[in-house]
């Protein structure tokens, strides 16, 4: 990686009492057609009104020393914002595209000062976050990776049809992965009348990596995975790769299969290898992270690294020695733990379900409910957000309880008197809610785990679940099983 700086940062601007404007654009090293394109974060600051040129600062893989050269050039002769508009590059493929980055840099500028694209940076919406409605203008499925907190999902292609679930009457701040979505959206919202619309300069991209904790250096314990379990990075381990055997890594592409897919190609791959031999593991599941932690827990693999980059999932792992594998089965039976398959999602078994589930975490118990087809329905917020669906999603939409407050009784449900009578005399004897009982388990620590394949083919989205409830598969619920002494399916 190289980073590079030119002419004053706006650290040094401030410190002047100099006013200035500043700009962030991500754009690719060369043309993105081209195999090996790499991302390259560009950062301007200038004069809000003249434009002129104060400084830039870049920071990429390929390409960076270029791009500061010129913009240097820029500032020795007086160059402004739309000086980077007007340089023309050589058009290479391998090394530059049509419109270069220090272009693109320069067209969001000279956007910011005509007032065509009103930004907020990351700091300033941090101090404002509670006094604006942020929206995602990603889609559904971007949003399901993360978000900024508070944030509804609107993805562009639904802005107009969906317009009106924007105030005219509180400052908007819109935001995309980068910027340009967020851009669009605006100049609709803008050309509808709305006067307070603002576009995250940078996007999620910047803001996320901004706003994220520090990482503290944590030595890998070689007996246990609990140390690098939690480890999700946005970018591969570069320690991982140097410490990579001799021998090559087994490669594997497992995008586009569903749980429990991805899994049963990471058990197939270690069946082949030898102990001290690794796989590197592709997805697109959502839940495969999960699992695959889990899954090196249970079978006494090692894992070595995840990392996630653009809705893709790569898992490193090393083959354990034989004679280590399963180390859990030994606490198996003494375990004191219990798990729960919630299959149902008839009233009266969810009621036990979580009756069971709160009286066993009660004795001190570790207790884990797996929520898979119907019992997802429990899992469901009474006021969901409104999200994107396909054809099979909406169906199911309409066809299954929109929340618990609509669940049926499993026998004499009588065309729903069945489940308010019981409810009733729940109320009457003091008998807590469903919603009540679902809310103890939480607080309590009882783990709801909701499954990701379940989800994909009900048409059923991460955000309309309760908040508390986390993705998985087959090979967490394992994992949670093997430490168990009680698994029930209900």
């Amino acid at each position: 990686m190289t980073v590079a700086s030119t002419g004053l940062a706006a650290k040094r601007l401030k410190q002047w009492n100099m006013e200035y404007q500043s700009s962030v654009t991500h754009s690719a090293s060369h043309a993105g057609y081209y195999p090996d394109a790499l991302p390259l974060t560009l950062k301007l600051t200038f004069h809000p009104t003249t434009g002129k040129l104060y400084g830039a600062q870049c920071i990429g893989y390929e390409g960076v020393d270029k791009r500061i050269d010129q913009i240097a050039g820029l500032i020795k002769q007086g160059g402004t914002v739309y000086d980077l508009m007007e340089t023309e590059h050589t058009y290479a493929p391998p090394f530059s595209s049509a419109k270069d980055p220090i272009a693109i840099a320069g067209y969001v500028a000279s956007n910011i000062i005509s007032g065509a694209m009103p930004v907020i940076t990351w700091r300033e919406l941090v101090e404002q976050k509670k006094e604006v409605m942020l929206v995602d203008t990603r889609t559904a499925e971007e949003y399901s990776f993360g978000t900024i907190s508070g944030a509804v999902n609107i993805p562009l292609d639904d802005i107009r049809e969906r317009i009106t679930e924007i105030p005219t009457d509180k400052p908007v701040v819109l935001f995309c992965a980068v910027g340009l979505r967020g851009y669009l959206t605006q100049r609709i919202l803008m050309g509808r009348g709305y006067k307070n619309v603002r576009n995250l300069s940078g996007g999620y991209k910047l803001y996320s990596a901004a706003v994220a904790p520090v990482p503290v250096p944590a030595e890998i314990s070689s007996q246990s995975t609990s140390a690098v379990q939690p480890i999700v990075a946005s970018q591969p381990n570069p320690a991982s790769v140097v410490s990579t055997p001799a021998k090559e890594i087994l490669k594997i592409n497992a995008c586009g299969l569903q749980c429990p897919g991805p899994i049963m190609q990471v058990k197939k791959a270690m069946d082949t290898l030898e102990p001290g031999e690794r796989v590197e593991i592709v997805a697109t599941d959502a839940g495969f992270a999960r699992d695959a932690s889990a899954w090196c827990d249970t079978t006494g693999n090692q894992l070595i690294d995840i990392y996630e980059e653009k809705g893709r999932h790569t898992v490193v792992i090393e083959k354990g020695d034989p004679a280590a594998t399963c180390p859990s089965v030994g606490s198996a039976t003494s375990g004191r733990g219990k798990t729960f398959i919630l299959f149902s999602d008839d009233l009266d078994k969810a009621l036990a379900t979580f009756v069971l589930a709160n009286g066993a975490v009660a004795t001190g118990q570790k207790v884990t409910v797996f929520f898979t087809f119907w019992g997802l329905n429990v899992l469901k917020k009474v006021k969901k957000p409104r999200v994107q669906k396909d054809i099979f999603g909406k169906m199911f939409g309409m066809m299954l309880p929109s929340s618990s407050l609509r669940l049926k009784l499993s026998q004499m449900n009588m065309f729903g008197m069945g489940s308010k009578m019981m409810r009733f005399l729940m109320k009457r004897k003091g008998v807590d809610s469903l919603e009540s009982l679902r809310a103890q388990a939480l607080a309590q620590g009882v783990e709801f785990i909701a499954c990701q394949m379940s989800m994909d083919m009900m048409g059923i989205s991460r955000e309309e679940l309760l908040d508390e409830v986390t993705i998985g598969g087959v090979a967490t619920y394992m994992e949670r099983a093997d430490k168990a002494n009680v698994n029930l399916f209900i």
